[in-house]
C-alpha cells in the first residue's frame, strides 16, 4: 500500500520480562531490538539497542508512527532511550482504536488469525530467550514478523474500514469496525505518559 504521509510501523522486543521489572517502570525492561517498516524506502529495518540513534534519525522524519499497543508498551520502553522528545511524535495505536470500537482489548495474534488466518511466529518470552542466547538474527526476524502483521492489519483496516479477531471465548471470528483510515494525526500532549529521556 502507498501512504500519503511518511509512515513508520514499529514493534520492539525487550531484554527482560515482567517478572523482573515493575510495570510502572517499563523502560527498565530495556530494548533488545526494534523493528520497523518505513514507507519512505518501502523497506523493513531492525535496530539493536546500540543502534537506536539510527532509528531516531528516521523517527524524527515520520509523519505518523503506527504500532499495536505502542502507547501502552513500546514507547514507554523506547522513549527514555532516545534523545528526541517523543511527545512530538504523532502516534496511532491500533489497539487503542480497537478498544474504542468494541470496549475491550484483543491480541495481535487474534487479529492475525481472524483477519488473515495468519499467526505470530513466537511470543515475547521466546524473544527474551533469543536475546539471552545471543541469537540476534532470529530475534530480528521474529520482531520484523510482528511488524509485518501489524502493517497487514493497518492496511486492511484502511482498505475495508474493519478488521476481524478470533475469540478464544466462543471460538468464532468477530468483526471490528474501525476508522483509522480517516484518523488525523496529532502530536502527543504535554501530559503524555511516555517517560522522559534518560539522557
Amino acid at each position: 500500500m502507498k501512504y500519503d504521509k511518511r509512515t513508520i510501523i514499529l514493534d520492539l522486543e525487550t531484554q527482560k520480562g515482567f517478572h523482573e521489572v515493575d510495570r510502572s517502570k517499563l523502560h527498565q525492561l530495556r530494548v533488545s531490538v526494534v523493528g520497523i517498516y518505513d514507507s519512505y524506502d518501502d523497506e523493513y529495518h531492525s535496530f539493536e539497542e546500540k543502534e537506536l540513534i539510527r532509528l531516531e534519525d528516521r523517527l524524527k522524519l515520520a509523519d505518523v508512527l503506527v504500532g499495536f499497543n505502542i502507547n501502552g508498551f513500546d514507547m514507554k520502553v523506547l522513549a527514555p532511550c532516545l534523545l528526541m522528545d517523543c511527545r512530538k511524535l504523532k502516534v496511532l495505536d491500533l489497539l487503542d482504536e480497537i478498544y474504542k470500537s468494541i470496549g475491550h482489548r484483543v491480541s495481535l495474534q487474534s487479529l492475525a488469525q481472524g483477519t488473515f488466518q495468519d499467526t505470530k511466529s513466537g511470543s515475547g518470552w521466546n524473544a527474551i530467550q533469543l536475546f539471552r542466547d545471543g541469537r540476534m538474527e532470529e530475534l530480528k526476524r521474529y520482531c520484523l514478523d510482528d511488524v509485518r502483521l501489524t502493517k497487514m492489519i493497518y492496511d486492511y483496516g484502511i482498505e475495508h474500514g474493519k478488521v476481524h479477531y478470533f475469540s478464544n471465548r466462543d471460538f468464532t471470528v468477530h468483526e471490528v469496525p474501525i476508522s483509522w483510515g480517516q484518523w488525523s494525526p496529532e502530536p502527543q500532549t504535554t501530559d503524555s505518559s511516555f517517560p522522559s529521556s534518560l539522557f
